[in-house]
């Protein structure tokens, strides 16, 4: 059994899966090899209630040890609470066996990897034990043959090799493989991995002997800000299934992603030349596509939002400060709150782009306007910035020029 594999839990574990934030996904690969590092994920588990119950019953499997059976018992009770249904391997006793045995193994395996990088990569051991040896478990029924072969030939690598990267294991489902740090190779250990064992696999795209979706090492970004991992997937993610992403992770993204606003925007205006550089600077809210889907207006390909380094910069900027039309620096740096949570956001009716405006006092608002697939890579890409002020806000609505589609947080809702 796993539990008796792993044994009791041990804290850089524990403290792995407990830095994860929960994540609602429709398919197990909407989130992506390291990205699994910071995100929990149950494939087709799309309510936030329902993805932080299954969460539970995973830690405490962890944490204390307990058995598949054990989380069977808490996986059935959680289904049947939540009404959950349509969920791959629902219908069978051996459906459900399979679903529960990768929700519990996966988990379990991949946060007992995560725990020992962390372990296997603090100065003390590497200083000590600079190498690692690939482990493979000779008790399995139905060994990988590429595994087998790592371990039998005893390979020994400085914990630096890129091979490292992509074949920490586990290294597929079910993988119950294992690097031990050791001093340096001996007689007959093998100190270069086997030719091609970096290329990709044309079925798999990963390396030889690794499954599809595991050519990382778990633990290994653990550190890395979740802002880079979620701005990696977006792209790959339909528009509703990026703006849930997108939704939930927003409480724990919006200070690290104003951080790197601010960073960014520094170094844009450092150098004289406006570049061909990208920031993400927001995205499009489930509500927002809701009402696009209610007025029969075409869905963009992508949630995601971003800004191309065009600023204008120096006397331009001040000139356009003093016509009065233009953004200040303070606005520019405001730019992620102002697409979290804008104060109405409309539909211009003659191009179809989507105009966001700030919730601000005073006599002008700040406002961005993006277009849907302008950019080369899908993304929906900021053109214009501007203030406006609310008569010229009003006179736009009632001219027909402009539709609402938020206001105040209020999908379609009028102002007076």
């Amino acid at each position: 059994m796993i539990a008796a594999t792993f044994h009791r839990p041990f804290p850089e574990q524990l403290a792995f899966f407990r830095r994860k934030l929960n994540l609602p996904t429709e398919a197990w690969d909407d989130i992506w090899q390291e990205a699994h590092d910071r995100a929990f994920v149950v494939a087709g588990a799309l309510k936030a209630d329902l993805v932080a119950d299954l969460r539970a019953a995973v830690d405490r499997a962890i944490s204390d040890g307990a058995t598949l059976e054990d989380f069977r018992r808490d996986f059935r009770a959680t289904v049947a609470r939540h009404g959950w249904t349509g969920w791959t391997g629902e219908g069978t006793r051996g459906g459900e066996a399979w679903r529960t045995r990768v929700i519990y193994q996966t988990n379990l395996s991949t946060s007992y990897a995560a725990g020992r990088w962390r372990q296997l990569t603090s100065p003390a051991l590497i200083k000590a034990r600079p190498y690692w040896r690939y482990v493979h478990n000779d008790s399995v029924l139905h060994p990988r043959p590429h595994h087998q072969a790592w371990g039998d030939m005893r390979l020994t690598l400085r914990h630096d090799h890129p091979f490292w990267r992509t074949h920490f294991p586990p290294n597929g489902w079910g993988c119950r493989c294992r690097v031990q740090a050791v001093t340096g190779p001996k007689a007959g250990d093998a100190t270069e991995p086997p030719a091609g064992w970096a290329e990709p696999d044309a079925k798999t795209g990963a390396p030889p002997g690794i499954d599809r979706g595991w050519a990382y090492a778990p633990g290994a970004s653990a550190a890395r800000p979740l802002l880079e991992l979620v701005d990696a997937k977006l792209l790959r993610l339909e528009a509703p299934i990026g703006a849930a992403l997108w939704q939930a992770l927003a409480p724990a993204l919006a200070m690290e992603r104003e951080l790197a606003w601010a960073e960014t925007l520094d170094t844009w205006l450092a150098d004289e030349f406006a570049g061909g550089r990208q920031f993400v600077a927001g995205a499009l809210s489930p509500r927002v596509l809701q009402r696009l889907d209610a007025l029969g207006q075409p869905r963009p390909a992508s949630a995601e939002i971003a800004i191309r380094d065009e600023l204008p910069r120096g006397a331009k900027q001040r000139r356009h400060e003093a016509e009065g039309n233009a953004l200040t620096q303070a606005d520019w740096r405001a730019l992620p709150a102002l697409l979290r949570a804008p104060g109405a956001i409309y539909r211009d009716r003659a191009n179809g782009t989507l105009i966001f405006v700030a919730d601000g006092i005073g006599p002008t608002k700040a406002a961005v306007r993006f277009e849907a697939k302008r950019a080369k890579d899908g993304r929906n890409l900021i053109v214009s910035a501007f203030r406006v002020d609310d008569i010229t806000i009003a006179g736009s609505i009632e001219g027909g020029e402009w539709e609402v589609i938020e206001v105040a947080g209020k999908v379609g809702f009028e102002p007076t």
